[in-house]
């Protein structure tokens, strides 16, 4: 019975750090403003964990991490940010995406919202889903062949320390506060196809998810569903969000599950679902688990303080150079 306490309280971690983010990304555009006004704004200090927004950079000082033996001083708090996630990915299947992650809370968000309205959630044959589900393989290996094996280690280093690459988050700040054309349509169309279907980036187009899904298989924690006590009611293939027969199976190790409990807490047979470690003699009670997703993530950020990787070398003058253009 402890377990249907389980999806409030995610809900409410992933909210906590929805809100977290916002406020992340308001004090970051207080921080660009200060120097695009000529100083006319009142300083406020760099949030680095706006970092967390630049994935591609996170895996080019991460190569450059592997290349030169260190960490590039520009950019840190990204790579310590995706360690974090794919630590959290490997002991903890993909949780970050439903516990933390702001673009499946706000999915989730909508497509709940759809099934209230529409009364059900639209999903493609198996077929279809498969092979829309090829794009995002697709983009993570592009990234990754370009990044770790097309460029070489020289280009790599060149690319974190040239004017663009030092102002990437800015940029990107200029991307969303001036959004139209086409990736305006795209975004809107995404947002509207959320409500109907339930998490169609994160399950179709995130290269992220699709990074996070592999290291996840070889997590240790998997939900495991005990035949003697299930009563094939198949409320827990109906809830979950990534359509995983999870009623036809003793383990679930798909790359698709998203750790989100909610088979486990809607199950209607108390104890035929757990969240177990190997050998099915451990179950991870849910306020652990919990527990553990929030410690593992925020335990990679105080990781990175205390070793000296988290602030950026860009100094203030640089940012006054770059910014003030």
């Amino acid at each position: 019975m402890v377990n249907r306490y389980m999806q409030p309280l995610r809900i409410a971690i992933q909210w906590a750090y929805l809100l977290f983010i916002l406020w992340i990304g308001w004090r970051f555009y207080q921080f660009v403003l200060h120097f695009r006004s000529g100083g006319m704004t009142p300083t406020v200090p760099r949030p680095e964990a706006v970092e967390g927004f630049l994935p591609i950079i996170a895996l080019l000082g991460l190569r450059d991490w592997i290349s030169s033996g260190s960490l590039n001083p520009l950019h840190p708090a990204a790579v310590v940010i995706l360690l974090s996630i794919v630590l959290v990915s490997l002991l903890l299947r993909r949780s970050f995406c439903s516990w933390i992650c702001p673009v499946g809370t706000v999915s989730e968000q909508l497509w709940k919202r759809g099934f209230s309205l529409l009364r059900r959630n639209l999903r493609p044959p198996r077929w279809l889903d498969i092979i829309l589900r090829s794009p995002k393989y697709l983009l993570l290996a592009f990234f990754v062949y370009f990044i770790f094996f097309a460029m070489s280690a020289s280009q790599v280093r060149a690319f974190l320390l040239d004017d663009y690459s030092m102002i990437a988050d800015s940029r990107l700040l200029d991307f969303f506060l001036t959004l139209s054309g086409t990736p305006l349509v795209v975004i809107l169309a995404l947002l509207l196809l959320s409500l109907p279907m339930k998490n169609p980036f994160c399950r179709f187009l995130c290269p992220y998810g699709a990074l996070l899904g592999l290291v996840a298989l070889f997590s240790p924690a998997k939900v495991t569903r005990k035949k003697e006590i299930c009563v094939s009611c198949g409320v827990c293939n109906q809830v979950c969000p990534t359509y995983i027969p999870v009623m036809s199976l003793s383990r679930v190790h798909s790359s698709e599950c998203i750790g989100c409990w909610r088979c486990i807490s809607h199950c209607r047979a108390d104890d035929a679902l757990s969240m177990d470690l190997p050998g099915r003699k451990i179950a991870i009670p849910g306020i652990v688990f919990a527990l553990l997703v929030v410690l593992v993530f925020w335990g990679g950020t105080i990781a990175g303080k205390l070793s000296g990787h988290w602030h950026t070398a860009i100094t203030t003058a640089d940012y006054a150079r770059l910014l003030g253009r």
